[in-house]
Order: C-alpha cells, then structure tokens, then sequence
C-alpha cells in the first residue's frame, strides 16, 4: 500500500514537473528569440554567437529553474512572473559558468556535442586559420558568450515587478552565488594544478561554493524569497539546497571516473586524465592500492588500459565504496531536514524526489 502511495506521489510530481519545464522552456526559448532580433543590428558573427547560445540553451536538466519554481509555486508564491523570469536568470547564469568552465578546463565538448569553443574554432579552421589561431577564436567566443550570458542573468533578475526591498534581496541571493562559484573554481583550480593539497573535508567545501550554492541553494532560496515566505524557512532551504547541492556532486564524482559516456554525456576518464582531485582521490591518496598507480593519475595521453588501472585502484583502495557510503549518508541527512522542515506536502515532494534523483541518477 505504501508503495502505490509512493508512485502516486512520484506520477503526481513528474506531472506537476513536466508542465512546469514545459512552461520555462518556452519561455527560455522566448528570450533568445529576443536576443536573437536584437543581435540582426550587428554582424554576422555576433548573429552566430546567439544562434549557437540558443542551441546549447536548448535541452538539459533544467535543474536550477524547477528547483526555483518548486519553492515559489510549492509556497503558495502570487508572483509566477517575476519567479519565471528569475528562474531564465538562474539559468543563464548555469550557462554562462560552464562556458568558462569548460574554457578554465580546456574541454572541448559539452552534453556529448562541440562547445561554443569547439565550434567556432572548426569555424576557424575552416577558413584557414593554423590551428593555435582557430583555438584562440574560439576560446574568446567562448569568453564573450559567457559574458553576455553573466550580464543577462543579472539583467533578468534585475527587472523583477517587485517592491525595491524585495528585488534588493532576491539580488543579493544571486549574488552570493556568483561570488562563491568564483571563490569555488579558483580553489578546484588551485587542488588541479598542485597549489594545495586538500584534504575530503575542504573538496567538499569547494564543492559547496563551486557548485551546490548556484545549483540549489540560491534558487530555492530566491523562489521562496519570491514567495514571501518567513526567513526561517527560507534559511531552512537553503540548508536542503547545500545538501542537494552536495549529494550531485558526490554524484558526479563516481560517474566521472565510473559512468556511461553513452548515458552521461561526458567521458568518464577525464578526470583522471586531468588529475582533477575529487572525493574519490581524496579517499584513495593514502592507500597502497593506489600509491602503486598514482604516477599514471593526471597523464592527459593516457591509455585505456591505464585508466582501467586508476579505476581498478579506486575501487581496491575502497575509495569507491567509501563515497557510496557518504552519497547514502548526505541523502539520509538531506531527507532528515526535509521531514523537520514545515513547508507544504507538494514542496516537500519535490525536494524528496530530487534527492532520490540526485542519489541514483546515471547521467
């Protein structure tokens, strides 16, 4: 009996989800659309820039959106207008870090296809251009787009129909996400490139800043704002957002040395070519198990069985299993505040669904 209630409730969710992305994405669409007009003033390489802008915006999770929607609407929120538009900024801001993320990281794919940098640089090379010059265009097209995105993000939000007070916060939740993704990424930078040498408790406390903020904190944090709720219960949401926020990335860190590139969209050697210092290394570094391979870890040309041997360490080392172990704990905790909160039943719905979401979710 208690499993039916708990599909009905998941079918009732994935409904109330669906027709709520449905919506976003339309209006997603609605503002490229206008950025698109207002770039046809300017060159056709301007023009280019916002079509291949509107493309990558096309698909994905839209994670940070629905999370801002959720709390407004789940809140019995009056102000659907300003809590849409806030949720494109929050999405334009997604982008527009993993623009400069991918450039910081030197990617070039992203969601399994070409980024920004990766196509215009074939553009380049099309006309040309020695491959160091075609590299060079497209990672300043890159920068541009992520510019222009940072600056619409704040644009948007900016332009909310709500008394001063109220903009003046939902602005300044914006803005403690920005500042600590910046304070975030330098630090990841920081452990990639061997300036420190963090240990489990501070990569999770880049993690936090790098990405769990933006991601989940800052929007149930602005669409509860939006809703007027009371400053306990929006303290209390932005504590589960931390925790969601926390619980994916751990995720991300076992799909990014274990995962499907098929399902996930990314490669699941990467990391380890990159010698990105995650969780998983974290628990691994002081393991005979993967002391033995650890030379190999960081090597951007290594072999396929050469990676194989850093998983296979990973998981001697009970590395993998220990971050099992704390994806399960984070969860566990997220739900304990979930249930302590006094927040209406459908929110309260949403946010369970997202945590079993972010604890088994393959891509």
């Amino acid at each position: 009996m208690e499993l039916a209630t708990g599909d009905t409730a998941t079918r009732t969710t994935d409904t109330r989800v669906g027709r709520q992305r449905e919506q976003f994405d339309a209006r997603l669409d609605a503002f490229f659309a206008e950025q698109s007009v207002r770039a046809t003033l300017h060159d056709d390489r301007f023009r280019e820039l916002w079509t291949r802008l509107r493309e990558l915006a096309r698909g994905g999770k839209r994670v940070r959106p629905l999370l801002l929607l959720a709390a407004h609407d789940g809140l019995g929120g009056g102000r659907r207008e300003d809590a849409m538009r806030a949720a494109v900024g929050v999405e334009l801001l997604h982008t527009a870090l993993v623009i400069h993320d991918d450039i910081i990281d030197g990617d070039l794919e992203r969601r399994g296809a070409p980024n920004i940098t990766a196509a215009f640089t074939s553009d380049a090379r099309d006309h040309g251009l020695p491959a160091a010059r075609a590299r060079a265009w497209g990672e300043t097209m890159a920068l541009l787009a992520g510019d222009l995105l940072l600056s619409a993000a704040v644009r948007e939000v900016a332009r909310i129909d709500a008394p001063a007070g109220l903009r003046e916060r939902v602005l300044a939740v914006l803005d403690e996400g920005v500042y600590l993704a910046a304070s975030g990424e330098q630090a990841d930078v920081a452990y990639g490139i061997g300036l420190e040498h963090p240990d489990a408790e501070a990569i999770r406390a880049m993690m936090h800043r790098k990405t769990a903020c933006y991601s989940f904190e800052t929007p149930l944090r602005m669409g509860a704002a939006l809703a007027e709720a009371p400053e306990p219960l929006i303290h209390r949401l932005g504590e589960i957002g931390r925790g969601l926020g926390i619980l994916f990335q751990l995720r991300d860190d076992l799909l990014g040395a274990f995962g499907s590139p098929e399902v996930t969209g990314k490669s699941a050697s990467s990391d380890l070519r990159e010698g990105k210092v995650t969780m998983l290394v974290a628990y691994a570094r002081d393991e005979p198990a993967w002391e033995a391979v650890a030379p190999l870890w960081g090597h951007p040309e290594l072999s396929d069985d050469e990676v194989g041997l850093l998983r296979e360490a990973l998981v001697a080392s009970g590395a993998r299993r220990r971050l099992e172990k704390e994806i399960e704990r984070e969860g566990a905790h997220v739900l304990s505040l979930i249930g302590a909160a006094r927040m209406p039943s459908a929110l309260a719905a949403e946010l369970r669904h997202a945590v079993r979401t972010g604890m088994e979710r393959e891509a």
